[in-house]
Formats: structure tokens, C-alpha cells, sequence
């Protein structure tokens, strides 16, 4: 088989680099996704801010997944599903497996999409033993998100990661109680406004510069030892401490999947484990393209999908036969620690202190307050929405509900509140949720329970 253009990959890297590589005048692409729908990682993503700089709305991870599904079918752009990539060589040809056999594809140029895989528990040295209950954060998510199944009661997150983050506000959302969130670093590897709206939200204590020091229990965890660590985060031997819990998340890093760049002779980053390129994101195989997670890890999808954009124009170039300059390869930044917002006081008076959650700046806001608690003032916010949030927050908190609905056949179906609703009602109204069952078809959209403290609860993907 012969192909113009085969992307590695049926996320957002991939979906993007096809459309941009459309857009710009090629029409053979093929892509190759390894599981069973298009959208990679974000259809167990379920929460909401997505979209925020690319489409300037926010949307779930299933959402965001779905405008460039839609794309694709509009565009009759062809993908192949259940397929698994075996190997890539510098000439271009790609070795696949499917349910037609295995097959080769030769093409005119390759875009990596792969995105990332999380860390495992194997390259922590944790001591103890080896009991069941110990799950990355990536993997309880998709067992809570996607098949409805709770891993335990009593959880600890080690690694304060955005999906540990969010891990910690889903547990406790279906009713588990998350006793920690353990990072060894001296701040916070997720947005600020996670940290306020999953941690704050629900009184989780995030233990800066602590870990995980043994694990206890035989055919199924029992608790977890914790300890303090020092400058040069070695454990502080009289700080352990024992946290009694049946769950341990690990959310400790993820690493770009590459093991077919790294054979196929792509430089890699020693440090990151991403791809080198240029700034058309081209390796340093001419025609082989690389973008998104498999470059370097992005803090937001709308970040990955921009990338891609110009890995699939440059694509689309060279298989035009465009000359380009002299490549020159890009630098891998570093990324900036967050900072770690403080938790506001309840106080009816003076000035209040909180981290604004409507967009990923997470802006530091500032409010004084009158004496019977109205807002006179708030500063540190960069847009109008900000400021709204400040006031709502200190009068009124709302939150939006993102969640799963059973459906009749014991799948799940990702949904949120089309509006905010009361932020003290949300463990109300996630009792009603779960006690509903979903008939199919769903679509995008529908109005699955209406009336909710002004709010309707919608699906936000397709089944």
C-alpha cells in the first residue's frame, strides 16, 4: 500500500496534523490509531477545560475530541482503527498490524503522533510489597471514567500532577475518600487552578516535599508509610508517618512514547525522551514529522493541537517539494514550576486571597471585602471573568459537575452540567446521577436529566 501521508496516532496531535496537512493541499492520508475510536487519551478525560485558547470555550476532553472527529468525517479523511504500528524505518515504510494481518505501507512522509505513557510504579524503588490496589493515576482513570468501576475507598496520590490532581476531585466525587496528595518536590507539578478546584474544593491536604517510603499490606494494600524529605529529597528518618488506605495513584511523570522513533533512527532528547526537531517539526529523518506528547509533554491539548498544525503544513510541503531553509533544530525548554496557590480564609471582612479557576493562568486574585462580606475590590485578574468568578465565589460558589452516566447496556457515558450549579450541592447532586441509567443512543448534546438546581445534565460523547 502506498500512501502520500500516514500519521502515527488518532488524537489530538494526529487528528490536528491530518486536517492542517488537508488544508494545505494533501489528500492521501491515512491515519493509524491503535485503539478502538479516534481521540486518544481524551475520552477517559472527561473534566472540563479544554478548548480555552483553541476553540475559546471550554470544553471536555471528549468535546475537544469530537470537533476534529467531526473534522475528519467531513473531510473524508481516512483512518484505520485497531491497528498497531510494529515498526517504522527511515526509508518510510511502516510495518502494521490489524485484523487484516500484518501489512506494510510505504509513504511519502510520517508525522509521529504517539502522544505519552505515564511512569510506572517499577521505576519509584517504593519498599515493601507488591499487594494489589497500587494503580497509576492515568489507569484508575479510565477504570472510574470508562468502565464505572471504583478502584477503592481510602485512596493516597503520590505525585501532584494534573491527573493526580484530578484523580483526587473524580475519587472523591464517586465517594471514596482521598487521605493525601504526597509530592516530593517543593511545589506543585499542576495548574494552580487544579490545585484550588480538586484539592481546596473538597479540604484534600497536598504534603509538599513528602513521598512514599514503604508500602504495606500482602494480597491488597493496607496503608502507606510517608516521610518528609530534605533538600536533597532524601527521606527525614523521624517525620515518617503511617497512612491507613486500601488505594495508592501514582502520578509521577510522563515520559513520550518512542520506542518506534528511537528505532526507526530519530534523535531523541537524552533528558526528556522527546523528539529533536525543527521548527517545521521535522526530525532529523528527512520526511519523518514528530508533534504534540511525543515531542515533549504539553501542559494543555490546545498546545499539542497547534503544534501539530505546523508539523502537518510542513508535511504537506515537502510532499509538494517545497525547498526549505536550512534546518535548524529547536531547543527543549524547561518547564517553570507552578506555584502553589494558598487557601483563602473564610473570613467576613478585610482582604481574601484565592486562586481563580476559569481558565489555566490561574490568576492570584485579591478581594477586599466589606465587613458584611460584599466585594469592594478585586485585583490580579487578567480578564473580565476573573473578576465575576471573585465575586461569585465569595457570595455564591458555583462549580460545573463533569461525570459518567451508566447506560442500559453497563457502558459509560461521559456528561457535565450545561451551567454551573451550587458548589455545596455538588455531592447532592452526584447521588441523583448515579442513580440514573442512561437509555442508548446517545449523542453529543442530549439532555439526559433536566431541571437540576437550574442545570441540565448533558452527554458530552457519543455512544
Amino acid at each position: 500500500m502506498k500512501k502520500d501521508l500516514v500519521i502515527i496516532g488518532g488524537g489530538p496531535a494526529g487528528m490536528s496534523a491530518a486536517v492542517a496537512a488537508y488544508e494545505n493541499g494533501i489528500r492521501d492520508i491515512l491515519i493509524l490509531e491503535r485503539d478502538e475510536h479516534l481521540g486518544g487519551i481524551l475520552q477517559q478525560c472527561i473534566h472540563n477545560g479544554f478548548g480555552l485558547h483553541k476553540f475559546g470555550e471550554e470544553l471536555t476532553g471528549p468535546e475537544y475530541a469530537w470537533r476534529y472527529e467531526k473534522k475528519i468525517h467531513e473531510l473524508g479523511i481516512s483512518y484505520q482503527l485497531n491497528t498497531m504500528v510494529l515498526e517504522i524505518t527511515a526509508d518510510k515504510v511502516i510495518t502494521v498490524s490489524n485484523e487484516d494481518g500484518i501489512l506494510q505501507i510505504h509513504a511519502k512522509a510520517i508525522i509521529l503522533a504517539m502522544g505519552c505513557r505515564e511512569r510506572a510504579k517499577g521505576s519509584l524503588n517504593i519498599a515493601g510489597t507488591r499487594p494489589a490496589g497500587i494503580y497509576s493515576a492515568g489507569t484508575a482513570q479510565k477504570y472510574v471514567n470508562s468502565k464505572g468501576y471504583l478502584p477503592g475507598k481510602e485512596a493516597v496520590i503520590l505525585g501532584s500532577g494534573d491527573i493526580g490532581l484530578i484523580m483526587a476531585r473524580r475519587m472523591t466525587l464517586e465517594g471514596a475518600k482521598v487521605k493525601a496528595v504526597c509530592e516530593l518536590m517543593p511545589y506543585s507539578g499542576g495548574l494552580a487552578r487544579n490545585i484550588q478546584q480538586c484539592l481546596v474544593d473538597y479540604d484534600i491536604p497536598l504534603l509538599l516535599n513528602h513521598t512514599v517510603v514503604e508500602i504495606h499490606g500482602r494480597d491488597r494494600l493496607t496503608g502507606v508509610t510517608i516521610a518528609k524529605v530534605d533538600e536533597n529529597r532524601k527521606p527525614i528518618e523521624d517525620s515518617k508517618q503511617y497512612i491507613s488506605c486500601d488505594t495508592l495513584l501514582l502520578s509521577v511523570g510522563l515520559i513520550p512514547e518512542n520506542e518506534l522513533s528511537k528505532r526507526a533512527g530519530v534523535i531523541l532528547d537524552p533528558v526528556t525522551n522527546g523528539v529533536v526537531v525543527d521548527e517545521g517539526r521535522e526530525t532529523n529523518i528527512e520526511g519523518i514529522f514528530a508533534c504534540g506528547n511525543v515531542r515533549k509533554v504539553h501542559e494543555l491539548v490546545d498546545f499539542v493541537s497547534q503544534e501539530a498544525e505546523i508539523a502537518g503544513k510542513s508535511a504537506a510541503a515537502y510532499i509538494q517539494g517545497v525547498v526549505k531553509k536550512e534546518k535548524v533544530l529547536l531547543k527543549t525548554e524547561k518547564k517553570v514550576p507552578n506555584i502553589t496557590p494558598k487557601k483563602f480564609t473564610n473570613t467576613k471582612h478585610g482582604k481574601r486571597e484565592l486562586t481563580c479557576i476559569v481558565c489555566p493562568k490561574s490568576c492570584m486574585l485579591e478581594i477586599e471585602l466589606t465587613n458584611t462580606g460584599e466585594v469592594l475590590t478585586v485585583s490580579g485578574n487578567k480578564c473580565k471573568r476573573g473578576a465575576k468568578y471573585a465575586t461569585d465565589e465569595c457570595t455564591n460558589p458555583q462549580r460545573t459537575i463533569t461525570t459518567t452516566l451508566r447506560c442500559e447496556d453497563g457502558r459509560m457515558v461521559a456528561v457535565k452540567t450545561d451551567s454551573t450549579i451550587p458548589k455545596d450541592k455538588v455531592l447532592e447532586i452526584m447521588e441523583l446521577i448515579n442513580q440514573t441509567v442512561v437509555t442508548l443512543p446517545v449523542r453529543v448534546g442530549d439532555v439526559l436529566i433536566s431541571g437540576v438546581f437550574g442545570s441540565n445534565v448533558v452527554a458530552t460523547q457519543n455512544l
